[in-house]
C-alpha cells in the first residue's frame, strides 16, 4: 500500500483519482505547520504539494520513505530540488494546467495598469468623479517586452499580439530563430529594457534571476515604462523598484507577486502607480481544477470544482 499525503488544497478531480487506487491511501491534510509536517512526513510514500507547502532539506531529512514529491502546478521554487535528487526523491509538476489561467492575468494586470481601474473603482465607491485625474493609456502599437518564451511566456506574447501590440521577446534558452518563426522579434535584454513601453516577467525564481529587474536594469529602461511580473517574487527588487517608482523612471507596476508572501507592510503599497493582487496568477476555477488533473489534456469539462475564486 503506497501512502500518500496531500498537504495543500487540491481539487477533488485529482483527489478522486487517486482514492480510486486500491494500492493507493491518501490522506489530505492541508494547513500543516512546518513542524507539524516534519513529524509526520516520514510515514508517507508520496507527498503532494501546491505552493503553501515548502519542501525544504530540512524536511526531506524527516522523510525517510519518500519517493516522490507532485507539484499541482508549474512552480517548483517551494521545492530544494538539489536535497531531494540527493535522497533518490523525483519531483514532479503539472507545468500545463495553469498557464493560461496565469498569462490571462498578466494581461488584465497591464489593462488595469494603464486605464487606473483599480483606482476608478476606489474613487468612485467613496463618492468621487476623478475623470480628468484617472486618464489613462492605450496599450495599441506599445511596445511590449516579453521575458521569458516559456509556456506562459508565449501566451502572453500571443495575447498581446491580438490586441495590436508590438512584442519583442528576450530568453537566453530559447533561440531566436524560434521567437522569429513563432512571429516576434528577439532582441538582447538590454534592447529590450531600451525599446519597451511594457515589461512582462516570465521566467522561474533561480540563482539567475533573482533580482533580475534591479536599479542597473530600471536606468536602462525608458522613461515611463510599466512593470507586471506575475511570474515570482523576487525577480523584482523591491526596494529597486520603489526608488524608480518614486524618481517616476517607472510610470506604474503591476505585482502579483512578492519576495515575501504575504508581504506585510510593504513601502509599495503606499505609492498610487502600484496595483497588486495576492497570487493570483493560477487562482481559477479551471486552473485549480487543470493541475489536479495529472493527463496532457483538460480535466472534463462536467467536473464541478468546490473551490471559490
Amino acid at each position: 500500500m503506497m501512502k500518500v499525503l496531500v498537504s495543500d488544497n487540491l481539487e477533488d478531480v485529482g483527489l478522486d483519482i487517486l482514492r480510486n487506487e486500491s494500492e493507493i491511501q491518501v490522506d489530505v491534510r492541508a494547513g500543516l505547520k512546518p513542524e507539524e509536517l516534519k513529524a509526520i512526513i516520514g510515514d508517507y510514500d508520496a507527498l503532494i504539494i501546491r505552493s503553501a507547502t515548502k519542501v525544504t532539506e530540512d524536511l526531506l531529512s524527516a522523510a525517510s520513505n519518500l519517493k516522490v514529491v507532485g507539484r499541482a502546478g508549474i512552480g517548483l521554487d517551494n521545492v530544494d530540488i538539489p536535497a531531494a535528487t540527493k535522497r533518490g526523491i523525483i519531483v514532479m509538476n503539472t507545468p500545463a494546467g495553469n498557464v493560461v489561467t496565469t498569462a490571462e492575468h498578466a494581461i488584465a494586470m497591464m489593462m488595469a495598469l494603464s486605464r487606473n481601474i483599480p483606482w476608478g473603482t476606489a474613487s468612485m465607491k467613496a463618492g468621487q468623479w476623478e475623470k480628468k485625474k484617472l486618464q489613462g493609456r492605450e496599450i495599441f502599437n506599445k511596445v511590449l517586452g516579453v521575458v521569458g518564451f516559456g509556456k506562459i511566456g508565449s501566451i502572453v506574447a500571443d495575447r498581446a499580439r491580438g490586441l495590436k501590440m508590438q512584442v519583442i521577446v528576450h530568453d537566453p534558452f530559447v533561440t531566436a530563430d524560434t521567437i522569429e518563426k513563432a512571429g516576434y522579434e528577439a532582441v538582447s535584454l538590454d534592447d529590450l529594457y531600451r525599446r519597451a513601453d511594457y515589461i512582462t516577467l516570465h521566467v522561474p525564481k533561480l540563482k539567475d534571476t533573482v533580482g533580475l529587474l534591479n536599479q542597473a536594469a530600471f536606468d536602462k529602461m525608458k522613461d515611463g515604462v510599466m512593470i507586471i511580473n506575475c511570474a515570482r517574487g523576487g525577480i523584482v527588487n523591491e526596494a529597486d523598484l520603489n526608488a524608480a517608482l518614486r524618481s517616476g523612471k517607472v510610470a506604474g507596476a503591476a505585482l502579483d507577486v512578492f519576495e515575501k508572501e504575504p508581504p506585510g507592510e510593504c513601502p509599495l503599497f503606499e505609492i498610487d502607480r502600484v496595483i497588486c493582487t495576492p497570487h493570483l496568477g493560477a487562482s481559477t476555477v479551471e486552473a485549480q481544477t487543470n493541475v489536479a488533473w495529472p493527463f496532457s489534456r483538460p480535466a472534463p469539462s462536467s467536473t464541478r470544482s468546490t473551490c471559490r475564486p
